[in-house]
């Protein structure tokens, strides 16, 4: 019988290596490297030491389960995952700490290993380690979602991660809302790294159409699952041949090519963790299925990741190696809880660093999932109802399929013969032997004869070979202002910590001063760093040139961002004045018509505002900032009961809207950075008063 899907807060007391307050510097560097990109921690302090004994520590954690599976979240340490356990066989499908010890990893300092943890706009997430904002939701189909939300601190804007438990069903669904709250364009990356334990007998894998993985950015390319040639330094393709040398063969976790009693693979296998004595990360390439995942052959269980590959193209192993580096990795992040890997999945992002962009107010939501399965080994075909593996054994083939839920009468079909009737369940898998003859077509239906998955082992055709990435040439080496913009624009974007995009720009400026793209890039780069006289300039020449033949540009950012400028500037008319003309641009409009509704507000023009508010939201729905400014101004013009209304449709589209809890319930529970956010947002729309009351709170 299927069982409610139950939630609980409670407290974990777990041993905790703290970080050290008193050691809490403001050293804020400016082309420090991390995880290839910018490493800068404005305005976030950095953590420098951890203290070297655990003391007990009680933290607050959110506990969902049902029939399937067990899931802890621990929302003060950045909303993470910590435990996944499949309840059916006691499997901890995600790696399972059994102690808090950070160390020095993350972008702030820092960081613990297991669990999920959820990274964005950067990786690792800066805010990896500060607690998030918690709300439950009860669905109507009886799921429950526990929604973890923060103010992103550097770049101020907002990630919400739903973490949600279906009943019946052991797929667990994160659902994600990535909002943009700034007036700004941003760049952003979003992956999910998730950890599990390890062994010499435990295999990732991804779809049998990925034949070549990369290194971070690209840098090295190699074939996989079997490395025909060197990577991260190690020469693969000779341990292949004639296989490890008995000085390089691990002391922990032994292959049986070694010597040990694992399963039995190739020296050369990527695949396998006690294959890879080094720290190394590979990032599929090329995959046009939407599953990866591991495989436990000692537990005789997995984990599963499903998610769309169109805008979740990302699928990502990384280890600290078998070898005694990653030994004493695993001493530093765990008392004695072992080895893992991290199989991370991207959205929006293939690599990292791999930046992507978000609009002013945009926010770009999705869905990730993961399960365990059982018994069937590494898997083949997968999606939200069925997995499908096909296991070489000897001259015989082993079919399994594993399922979410629990199937009565479902078909199994081999080749084109008869139906098997199964009962499949999460913790019942299906599984028979044939003779290993090539092709197999397994098909699986249900009860009704709809079809639920399958799988047909033909030989796939490698991809085309991809290059590794190239270092951008000197910007006099490049023959074209395109060229020089666009090499430019990738520094930027990609937050590259070394090497500035303003050079690439000059260049081009140099050989033509007009040149549209490089002012508008010079100008944003001036502007972000409060130099708003110099932005205006650049945003000028780049209108000037955009405008001297046609008088409406196809682009309308130059006409935005010198808004901006203006606006800053103490020049609202003609800052309104450059918004508008910037609306002409559909791309342009959500974000023109909130700056002009903000502009009017200023005046007390309420009914311009709504106006203006009312065009924004019809571009962009999802902007929530806009949806409180327009409470506001309904209050302002005695319209209380639409305001009201207004306000409960905002809060049940993010229940952590703190400008709108602020505005129902008359009080602020949040930090003091999403105070000085609000503050900011009411100042924009000439709120003063209420701005210095929020301020006034902190």
């Amino acid at each position: 019988m299927q069982e409610d899907v139950r939630v609980r807060r409670e407290q974990v007391v777990l041993p905790t290596y703290a970080p050290a307050e008193a050691d809490k510097n403001p050293m804020f560097l400016e082309k420090r490297v991390y995880q290839g990109s910018s490493g800068k921690v404005y305005p976030l302090p950095f953590v420098d030491c951890i203290e070297e004994s655990a003391v007990d520590k009680a933290w607050d954690a959110v506990v969902l389960e049902n029939e399937y599976v067990t899931l802890t979240m621990l929302p003060e340490i950045g909303g993470r995952i910590f435990i996944g356990q499949d309840r059916t066989n006691g499997y901890d499908f995600f790696y399972r700490q059994n102690v808090i010890k950070p160390a020095l990893v993350g972008l702030a300092g820092p960081w613990i290993s297991g669990g999920v943890e959820f990274n964005w706009p950067q990786h690792h997430r800066p805010s990896t380690f500060m607690p998030t904002d918690v709300h439950i939701e009860h669905g109507d189909d009886g799921s429950v979602t526990v929604w973890m939300s923060e103010h992103e601190p550097m770049n101020r804007m907002k990630g919400m991660h739903g973490v949600c438990l279906h009943p019946g069903r052991s797929v667990i669904e994160l659902k994600v809302r990535l909002y943009n709250r700034t007036p700004y364009v941003q760049t952003f990356l979003w992956w999910a790294n998730i950890a599990t334990h390890v062994h010499e007998a435990y295999r990732s894998f991804f779809p049998q159409d990925a034949h070549e993985v990369a290194d971070h950015a690209k840098r090295a390319v190699s074939a996989y699952p079997l490395c025909d040639g060197h990577y991260y330094g190690v020469d693969y393709g000779a341990r292949g041949r004639e296989g490890v040398p008995t000085c390089e063969c691990p002391s922990r976790y032994v292959p049986s090519h070694c010597g040990g009693t694992s399963p039995r693979y190739g020296p050369n296998d990527l695949s396998w963790y006690a294959n890879i004595p080094v720290p190394t990360s590979y990032m599929c390439l090329g995959t046009r299925e939407d599953f990866f995942g591991g495989y436990d052959y000692r537990a005789e269980a997995g984990l599963l990741h499903i998610a769309d590959h169109h805008i979740a193209p990302g699928k990502k192993q990384w280890t600290w190696g078998n070898h005694e580096f990653g030994y004493a990795w695993d001493r530093n992040l765990t008392d004695a809880d072992g080895p893992y890997i991290e199989l991370m999945a991207g959205v929006y992002t293939d690599n990292q660093p791999d930046f992507s962009y978000l609009s002013p107010g945009e926010t770009k939501t999705f869905s990730q999932f993961w399960y365990p399965y059982q018994g069937i080994g590494i898997v083949h075909s997968a999606n939200l109802d069925v997995a499908i593996g096909i296991e070489q054994d000897g001259d015989r083939l082993r079919i399994g399929v594993a399922s979410t839920r629990f199937l009565s009468g479902a078909q199994v079909a081999i080749g084109e013969g008869d139906r098997e009737i199964v009962d499949l369940s999460p913790d019942r898998p299906y599984l028979r032997q044939i003779e290993a003859d090539s092709p197999v077509l397994v098909t699986v239906l249900d009860a009704e004869g709809n079809e639920l998955g399958r799988y047909e082992n033909v030989t796939q055709r490698p991809s085309d070979a991809q290059s590794p990435a190239t270092e951008p040439p000197l910007p006099a080496e490049i023959g074209s202002a395109d060229e020089l913009f666009l090499n430019g624009l990738h520094l930027e974007q990609y937050r590259h910590a070394t090497r500035s995009p303003v050079p690439y720009w000059l260049e081009a400026l140099r050989r033509d001063a007009s040149d549209v793209r490089c002012n508008n890039a010079m100008g944003r780069w001036h502007f972000q760093r409060g130099e708003f006289e110099d932005a205006r300039g650049f945003f000028e020449r780049a209108v000037a040139r955009a405008t001297f033949r046609n008088p409406n540009p196809y682009d309308g950012e130059p006409y935005y961002n010198l808004g901006l400028a203006l606006r800053f500037l103490g020049e609202p008319e003609r800052a309104a004045d450059a918004f508008a003309k910037a609306a002409w641009n559909s791309a342009w409009q959500a974000a023109s018509y909130h700056a002009l509704a903000e502009l009017a507000c200023a005046r007390k023009d309420w009914q311009g505002a709504m106006s203006y508010l009312d065009r924004s939201l019809r571009k962009d729905a999802d902007n929530l900032r806009a949806w409180d400014l327009k409470a506001m101004i309904l209050r302002a013009m005695e319209r209380a009961g639409q305001a009201d209304r207004l306000l409960k449709e905002t809060l049940e589209l993010d229940p952590l809207d703190h400008w709108a809890l602020w505005l129902s319930e008359g009080e602020l529970k949040c930090d003091n950075a999403v105070r000085i956010d609000l503050a900011l947002d009411l100042v924009r729309a000439g709120f003063f008063a209420d701005a210095l009351s929020i301020l006034g709170s902190a």
